[in-house]
Protein backbone atom coordinates (compact mmCIF):
# COMPACT_ATOMS: atom_id res chain seq x y z
CA UNK A 1 0.00 0.00 0.00
CA UNK A 2 1.06 3.26 -1.41
CA UNK A 3 2.22 6.06 2.02
CA UNK A 4 0.78 8.88 1.83
CA UNK A 5 2.83 12.15 2.27
CA UNK A 6 2.94 14.06 5.48
CA UNK A 7 1.66 16.99 5.73
CA UNK A 8 3.38 19.76 6.37
CA UNK A 9 3.52 21.54 9.72
CA UNK A 10 2.20 24.99 9.60
CA UNK A 11 5.48 27.27 10.77
CA UNK A 12 5.88 31.01 9.79
CA UNK A 13 8.60 29.90 7.43
CA UNK A 14 6.24 28.35 5.55
CA UNK A 15 6.54 29.88 2.66
CA UNK A 16 10.37 30.25 2.49
CA UNK A 17 11.61 29.49 -0.76
CA UNK A 18 14.56 27.25 -0.07
CA UNK A 19 15.98 27.05 -3.32
CA UNK A 20 15.04 29.99 -5.81
CA UNK A 21 17.20 29.02 -8.61
CA UNK A 22 15.33 25.69 -9.22
CA UNK A 23 11.95 27.80 -8.68
CA UNK A 24 13.18 30.16 -11.32
CA UNK A 25 14.59 27.78 -13.65
CA UNK A 26 11.35 26.77 -13.59
CA UNK A 27 9.34 29.59 -13.92
CA UNK A 28 11.44 30.82 -16.83
CA UNK A 29 11.81 27.48 -18.62
CA UNK A 30 7.90 27.41 -18.58
CA UNK A 31 7.93 31.12 -19.57
CA UNK A 32 10.34 30.66 -22.65
CA UNK A 33 7.56 27.46 -23.41
CA UNK A 34 4.45 29.64 -23.70
CA UNK A 35 6.10 32.57 -25.44
CA UNK A 36 8.23 31.36 -28.04
CA UNK A 37 6.41 28.25 -28.53
CA UNK A 38 2.98 28.31 -27.56
CA UNK A 39 2.23 32.49 -28.47
CA UNK A 40 4.92 32.38 -31.29
CA UNK A 41 6.19 35.69 -29.84
CA UNK A 42 9.93 37.09 -29.54
CA UNK A 43 10.24 38.52 -26.73
CA UNK A 44 8.72 40.28 -23.67
CA UNK A 45 7.29 43.84 -22.80
CA UNK A 46 6.82 44.44 -19.38
CA UNK A 47 5.09 47.34 -17.61
CA UNK A 48 7.67 48.51 -15.38
CA UNK A 49 6.35 51.03 -12.32
CA UNK A 50 8.92 50.98 -9.40
CA UNK A 51 6.56 48.59 -7.81
CA UNK A 52 8.43 45.21 -6.57
CA UNK A 53 5.78 42.95 -8.47
CA UNK A 54 6.95 44.72 -11.93
CA UNK A 55 10.19 44.76 -11.30
CA UNK A 56 10.43 41.33 -9.98
CA UNK A 57 8.49 40.15 -13.55
CA UNK A 58 11.19 42.19 -15.75
CA UNK A 59 13.77 40.68 -13.56
CA UNK A 60 12.68 37.23 -14.44
CA UNK A 61 11.82 37.73 -18.50
CA UNK A 62 15.56 39.44 -18.45
CA UNK A 63 16.52 35.83 -17.06
CA UNK A 64 13.97 34.18 -19.53
CA UNK A 65 14.91 35.45 -23.01
CA UNK A 66 17.94 37.64 -22.39
CA UNK A 67 18.16 41.73 -21.96
CA UNK A 68 18.14 42.06 -25.76
CA UNK A 69 14.42 41.05 -26.29
CA UNK A 70 12.90 42.76 -23.29
CA UNK A 71 11.14 46.37 -23.31
CA UNK A 72 10.32 48.11 -20.18
CA UNK A 73 7.60 50.33 -20.93
CA UNK A 74 6.92 53.42 -18.16
CA UNK A 75 3.40 54.53 -18.11
CA UNK A 76 3.05 57.61 -16.27
CA UNK A 77 0.34 60.25 -15.93
CA UNK A 78 -1.18 63.00 -14.10
CA UNK A 79 -1.78 61.48 -10.40
CA UNK A 80 2.00 59.34 -10.74
CA UNK A 81 4.48 59.64 -7.98
CA UNK A 82 7.51 60.92 -9.68
CA UNK A 83 9.42 58.17 -7.80
CA UNK A 84 7.59 55.70 -9.71
CA UNK A 85 9.72 56.67 -12.73
CA UNK A 86 13.22 57.35 -11.23
CA UNK A 87 12.74 53.85 -9.81
CA UNK A 88 11.49 52.37 -13.25
CA UNK A 89 14.76 53.71 -14.77
CA UNK A 90 16.91 52.41 -12.19
CA UNK A 91 15.54 48.91 -12.30
CA UNK A 92 16.07 49.23 -16.25
CA UNK A 93 19.71 50.35 -15.83
CA UNK A 94 19.81 47.39 -13.23
CA UNK A 95 19.10 44.75 -15.47
CA UNK A 96 20.03 46.28 -18.92
CA UNK A 97 17.21 46.40 -20.74
CA UNK A 98 15.88 49.09 -23.06
CA UNK A 99 12.61 51.95 -21.90
CA UNK A 100 10.21 53.59 -23.52
CA UNK A 101 8.14 56.31 -21.73
CA UNK A 102 4.36 56.72 -22.60
CA UNK A 103 2.15 59.50 -20.61
CA UNK A 104 -1.11 58.54 -20.68
CA UNK A 105 -2.25 61.77 -19.22
CA UNK A 106 -3.87 63.12 -22.19
CA UNK A 107 -5.40 59.84 -23.29
CA UNK A 108 -7.01 59.73 -19.46
CA UNK A 109 -8.56 63.45 -20.61
CA UNK A 110 -10.05 62.22 -23.26
CA UNK A 111 -11.45 59.50 -21.41
CA UNK A 112 -13.15 61.99 -18.78
CA UNK A 113 -10.99 59.88 -16.37
CA UNK A 114 -9.97 62.92 -14.06
CA UNK A 115 -13.62 64.75 -14.45
CA UNK A 116 -15.45 62.18 -13.45
CA UNK A 117 -13.69 60.89 -10.87
CA UNK A 118 -13.53 64.49 -8.94
CA UNK A 119 -17.47 65.28 -10.01
CA UNK A 120 -18.02 61.79 -7.74
CA UNK A 121 -15.50 63.26 -4.90
CA UNK A 122 -17.29 66.35 -4.89
CA UNK A 123 -21.02 64.77 -4.56
CA UNK A 124 -19.44 63.39 -1.00
CA UNK A 125 -17.02 66.45 -0.37
CA UNK A 126 -18.25 69.57 -2.31
CA UNK A 127 -15.25 72.00 -1.04
CA UNK A 128 -12.97 69.41 -2.28
CA UNK A 129 -10.65 71.01 -5.41
CA UNK A 130 -8.96 68.94 -7.39
CA UNK A 131 -6.21 71.75 -8.69
CA UNK A 132 -5.02 71.80 -4.76
CA UNK A 133 -6.47 69.56 -2.88
CA UNK A 134 -5.32 65.46 -3.00
CA UNK A 135 -7.65 62.55 -2.38
CA UNK A 136 -7.70 58.74 -2.02
CA UNK A 137 -10.52 55.40 -1.15
CA UNK A 138 -9.80 53.91 1.64
CA UNK A 139 -11.17 50.99 3.66
CA UNK A 140 -11.05 51.68 7.78
CA UNK A 141 -8.87 49.42 9.43
CA UNK A 142 -11.46 47.94 12.39
CA UNK A 143 -14.27 46.78 9.19
CA UNK A 144 -12.65 43.46 9.43
CA UNK A 145 -12.10 43.19 13.01
CA UNK A 146 -16.18 43.92 13.17
CA UNK A 147 -16.88 41.22 10.05
CA UNK A 148 -18.19 43.67 7.88
CA UNK A 149 -18.29 43.71 4.14
CA UNK A 150 -15.68 46.16 3.23
CA UNK A 151 -17.27 50.02 3.51
CA UNK A 152 -15.15 52.60 1.32
CA UNK A 153 -14.31 56.09 2.54
CA UNK A 154 -13.09 59.16 0.33
CA UNK A 155 -10.08 60.68 2.17
CA UNK A 156 -9.38 64.82 0.97
CA UNK A 157 -6.15 66.41 2.05
CA UNK A 158 -6.53 69.90 1.47
CA UNK A 159 -4.25 72.13 0.45
CA UNK A 160 -3.60 73.38 4.08
CA UNK A 161 -2.94 69.80 5.40
CA UNK A 162 -6.19 69.16 6.71
CA UNK A 163 -7.89 65.78 6.36
CA UNK A 164 -11.34 64.55 5.96
CA UNK A 165 -13.06 61.27 5.65
CA UNK A 166 -16.57 60.61 4.68
CA UNK A 167 -18.55 57.54 3.87
CA UNK A 168 -18.79 57.24 0.49
CA UNK A 169 -22.31 55.90 -1.49
CA UNK A 170 -22.60 53.37 -3.63
CA UNK A 171 -23.05 55.56 -6.56
CA UNK A 172 -20.23 58.00 -5.69
CA UNK A 173 -17.81 55.15 -5.04
CA UNK A 174 -18.42 53.03 -8.17
CA UNK A 175 -18.56 56.03 -10.56
CA UNK A 176 -14.51 56.93 -8.66
CA UNK A 177 -13.45 53.17 -9.63
CA UNK A 178 -15.25 53.02 -12.80
CA UNK A 179 -13.65 56.33 -13.68
CA UNK A 180 -9.72 55.05 -12.38
CA UNK A 181 -10.12 51.88 -13.88
CA UNK A 182 -9.27 54.14 -17.16
CA UNK A 183 -5.98 54.42 -16.21
CA UNK A 184 -4.85 50.43 -16.00
CA UNK A 185 -7.09 50.23 -19.06
CA UNK A 186 -5.01 52.28 -21.37
CA UNK A 187 -2.01 51.31 -19.70
CA UNK A 188 -3.06 48.04 -21.23
CA UNK A 189 -3.62 49.30 -24.52
CA UNK A 190 -0.46 51.06 -24.79
CA UNK A 191 1.38 47.68 -24.04
CA UNK A 192 -0.43 46.21 -26.39
CA UNK A 193 0.47 48.38 -28.71
CA UNK A 194 4.36 47.80 -28.27
CA UNK A 195 4.15 44.04 -27.94
CA UNK A 196 2.41 43.90 -31.56
CA UNK A 197 5.09 46.59 -32.98
CA UNK A 198 7.84 43.93 -32.06
CA UNK A 199 5.76 40.53 -32.23
CA UNK A 200 6.30 40.40 -28.61
CA UNK A 201 4.44 39.19 -25.45
CA UNK A 202 2.77 41.15 -23.00
CA UNK A 203 4.26 39.63 -19.46
CA UNK A 204 1.78 40.84 -16.70
CA UNK A 205 2.65 41.31 -13.60
CA UNK A 206 -0.19 40.47 -10.43
CA UNK A 207 0.91 38.52 -8.16
CA UNK A 208 -0.90 35.90 -6.30
CA UNK A 209 -3.27 37.67 -4.14
CA UNK A 210 -4.06 40.26 -6.88
CA UNK A 211 -5.41 37.63 -8.84
CA UNK A 212 -7.03 35.36 -6.65
CA UNK A 213 -8.64 38.26 -4.31
CA UNK A 214 -9.31 40.36 -7.09
CA UNK A 215 -7.12 43.18 -6.93
CA UNK A 216 -6.55 43.70 -10.73
CA UNK A 217 -8.54 45.73 -13.29
CA UNK A 218 -10.16 43.13 -15.51
CA UNK A 219 -9.25 43.80 -18.98
CA UNK A 220 -6.58 46.14 -17.21
CA UNK A 221 -3.71 45.24 -15.25
CA UNK A 222 -5.59 41.37 -15.52
CA UNK A 223 -5.04 41.88 -19.56
CA UNK A 224 -1.72 39.70 -20.14
CA UNK A 225 -0.45 37.11 -21.68
CA UNK A 226 1.51 35.00 -19.18
CA UNK A 227 1.39 36.26 -15.81
CA UNK A 228 4.53 34.38 -14.16
CA UNK A 229 4.45 35.22 -10.84
CA UNK A 230 0.46 35.12 -10.63
CA UNK A 231 1.77 31.57 -8.11
CA UNK A 232 4.05 33.45 -5.48
CA UNK A 233 2.67 35.47 -2.32
CA UNK A 234 3.82 38.88 -2.13
CA UNK A 235 6.35 37.89 0.70
CA UNK A 236 7.88 34.95 -1.91
CA UNK A 237 8.02 37.88 -4.47
CA UNK A 238 10.42 40.33 -2.39
CA UNK A 239 12.50 36.69 -1.47
CA UNK A 240 12.82 36.39 -5.38
CA UNK A 241 13.75 40.25 -6.08
CA UNK A 242 16.75 40.06 -3.36
CA UNK A 243 18.02 37.17 -5.19
CA UNK A 244 17.44 38.66 -8.42
CA UNK A 245 19.42 41.90 -7.60
CA UNK A 246 16.56 44.26 -7.68
CA UNK A 247 17.45 47.31 -6.78
CA UNK A 248 17.14 48.04 -2.85
CA UNK A 249 15.17 51.11 -3.09
CA UNK A 250 12.52 49.29 -4.87
CA UNK A 251 12.45 46.51 -2.14
CA UNK A 252 12.29 48.95 1.05
CA UNK A 253 9.34 50.84 -0.55
CA UNK A 254 6.16 50.79 0.98
CA UNK A 255 3.84 48.80 -1.65
CA UNK A 256 1.19 51.55 -3.09
CA UNK A 257 -1.75 51.60 -6.13
CA UNK A 258 -0.41 55.40 -7.36
CA UNK A 259 -3.44 55.82 -8.18
CA UNK A 260 -4.90 58.27 -6.83
CA UNK A 261 -3.28 62.03 -5.90
CA UNK A 262 -2.88 61.41 -2.02
CA UNK A 263 0.06 58.75 -0.80
CA UNK A 264 -1.82 55.37 -0.72
CA UNK A 265 -0.89 51.44 0.71
CA UNK A 266 -2.43 48.75 -1.15
CA UNK A 267 -2.79 47.58 2.96
CA UNK A 268 -5.12 50.29 3.65
CA UNK A 269 -7.01 50.38 0.50
CA UNK A 270 -7.63 46.90 -0.36
CA UNK A 271 -5.97 44.38 1.48
CA UNK A 272 -6.39 45.22 5.05
CA UNK A 273 -3.60 43.31 6.84
CA UNK A 274 0.42 42.85 6.15
CA UNK A 275 1.57 40.74 3.81
CA UNK A 276 3.70 39.22 6.15
CA UNK A 277 0.66 38.08 8.28
CA UNK A 278 -1.80 37.57 5.41
CA UNK A 279 0.39 35.20 3.42
CA UNK A 280 0.81 32.67 6.00
CA UNK A 281 -3.12 33.33 6.60
CA UNK A 282 -3.82 32.44 3.05
CA UNK A 283 -1.56 29.58 2.82
CA UNK A 284 -3.46 28.20 6.18
CA UNK A 285 -6.44 28.72 4.69
CA UNK A 286 -5.41 27.48 0.96
CA UNK A 287 -4.00 24.23 2.63
CA UNK A 288 -6.91 22.85 4.97
CA UNK A 289 -5.11 24.26 8.21
CA UNK A 290 -7.11 24.75 11.15
CA UNK A 291 -8.04 27.75 12.75
CA UNK A 292 -6.08 25.61 15.79
CA UNK A 293 -3.24 24.99 13.52
CA UNK A 294 -2.52 28.85 12.67
CA UNK A 295 -3.44 30.81 15.82
CA UNK A 296 -0.60 29.93 18.15
CA UNK A 297 2.06 30.43 14.92
CA UNK A 298 0.74 33.64 14.39
CA UNK A 299 -0.29 34.87 18.13
CA UNK A 300 -3.97 35.28 16.96
CA UNK A 301 -7.40 33.89 18.36
CA UNK A 302 -9.04 30.96 16.82
CA UNK A 303 -11.89 33.20 16.02
CA UNK A 304 -9.69 35.82 14.54
CA UNK A 305 -8.17 32.90 12.30
CA UNK A 306 -12.04 31.95 11.42
CA UNK A 307 -12.73 35.73 10.65
CA UNK A 308 -9.85 36.03 7.58
CA UNK A 309 -10.69 32.62 6.15
CA UNK A 310 -14.38 33.40 5.80
CA UNK A 311 -12.89 37.10 4.65
CA UNK A 312 -10.98 35.41 1.68
CA UNK A 313 -13.37 33.20 0.91
CA UNK A 314 -16.32 36.41 0.48
CA UNK A 315 -13.27 38.32 -1.63
CA UNK A 316 -13.00 34.84 -4.10
CA UNK A 317 -17.05 34.34 -4.37
CA UNK A 318 -17.82 38.43 -5.05
CA UNK A 319 -14.61 38.59 -8.02
CA UNK A 320 -15.23 35.21 -9.50
CA UNK A 321 -16.37 37.87 -12.72
CA UNK A 322 -12.94 39.29 -12.81
CA UNK A 323 -11.36 35.90 -13.22
CA UNK A 324 -13.87 34.80 -15.73
CA UNK A 325 -12.87 34.92 -19.28
CA UNK A 326 -15.74 36.10 -22.26
CA UNK A 327 -18.47 33.31 -22.13
CA UNK A 328 -19.07 32.10 -26.45
CA UNK A 329 -20.69 28.65 -25.41
CA UNK A 330 -23.73 30.48 -27.18
CA UNK A 331 -24.30 28.07 -29.74
CA UNK A 332 -28.21 27.71 -29.91
CA UNK A 333 -28.05 25.44 -33.29
CA UNK A 334 -29.99 21.87 -33.18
Amino acid sequence: MKKMPEKKKFTKDVLKIKEPEVLLDRICNKLREDVFHRFRRRGAVVGISGGIDSSVTLAIAVRAFGAEKVLGVLLPEHDSSPDSKNLALELADTFNTATVEENISEALKGFGCYARRDEAVKSIVPEYNPETDKMKIVIPRDILERKLPPVFYVTVVFSNGEEVSKRLTPKAYLQIVAASNFKQRSRMSMLYYHAEANNYAVIGTPNKHEVKQGFFVKFGDGGADVMPIGNLYKTQVFQLARHLGVPTGIIERVPTTDTYTAEQTQEEFFYQMPFEQMDLLWYGWENGFSADEVAPVLGMSKEDVLNNYSNFERKMKTTDYLRSAPLHDYDFWE
